[in-house]
């Protein structure tokens, strides 16, 4: 008798108590290889599993084992109700980054007409969700590494926005803009202070790219870097919101003091946890 759906959850199960969520993770992988939902898994736990697919499950099972992310073994993570590829060029999408898109949504109508930009891209999470979201709104997505620009490229044609977002190699520290010429400037830069990246998960250290992480021993260099480049290119009234690690305000904040007189609201939003976790700043 070959291996039913049942037993192969429990070996592969088994197989990832070193990682985070175990018996999520198996029922994921083998939904994922057998085309179904976690649920039908449930009902169909006797029926046996062919070789080929017995083989698929167990070298993915195998890959998971060694921390590499669900999101990097599937090719794609749900971000705002929308599917992305990711791939290892791109930072993997996390929930916090969302409440950029909401606090887009609180000031902008969907009808709206504007023009943004969004720093640092990665997999153009933020920039093709507000193209979709958004449709009268054009964008100009910037990233350094062109892995993950390509993949942005591609997210933006799955999700039909790919004539409404501009794809541009740069780097924050250059002036990519005229000046006064964005409406909105979005950015989920790297925050993460270099000690705090040593000591992170596996998962993290071992496969996210350090250079969409990490910036310097604060975790403040790219900001300081993009903020008189921000400054520079936002309309009167334009908004740029930005996030960052939830220990991060005070600091940010008093980067930010240098340009009060061009700002006129500072404000620090919370995330779901009670975190700080956004600076929305009004020129």
């Amino acid at each position: 008798m070959g291996s039913t759906i049942l037993s192969l959850l429990k070996e592969s199960e088994s197989r990832l108590l070193a990682v985070d969520s175990p018996r999520l993770s198996a029922e994921v992988l083998v939904a994922e290889v057998l085309g179904c939902s976690r649920l039908t898994l449930v009902g169909d736990r006797e029926r046996e599993v062919d070789d080929r697919d017995l083989e698929r499950i167990r070298e993915l099972v195998g890959r998971r084992a060694t921390g590499e992310p669900l999101a990097y073994i599937l090719g794609r993570k749900e971000f705002y109700g929308l599917d992305f590829m990711v791939t290892p060029d791109t930072l993997i999408p996390r929930p916090e980054t969302e409440h950029i898109i909401e606090a887009v949504e609180e000031h902008f109508p969907r009808d709206s007409r504007f023009r943004f930009a969004d720093l640092g891209t990665g997999s153009g999470i933020l920039a093709v969700t507000l193209a979709h979201l958004f449709t009268g709104s054009k964008g100009v997505a910037v990233d350094l590494s062109p892995g993950a620009l390509n993949v942005a490229e591609k997210n933006a044609l799955a999700h039909g926005v790919a004539d409404r977002v501009e794809f541009r190699l740069g780097d924050f520290t250059e002036r990519l803009f005229p000046d006064d010429s964005l409406d909105l400037i979005v950015s989920n830069p790297p925050y993460v202070p270099q000690q705090e990246f040593d000591e992170a998960s596996r998962e993290v250290v071992d496969f996210e790219p350090v250079t969409a992480l990490v910036s310097g021993a604060d975790g403040l260099d790219h900001i300081r870097a993009m903020l008189p480049r921000v400054t520079d290119a936002l309309k009167t009234g334009g908004l740029f919101m930005m996030e960052i690690g939830y220990r991060q305000a005070e600091g940010v904040v008093r980067i930010i003091t240098d340009y009060l007189s061009e700002y006129k609201e500072i404000q620090v939003l919370k995330d779901l946890a009670e975190h700080d976790r956004i600076v929305l700043l009004r020129k």
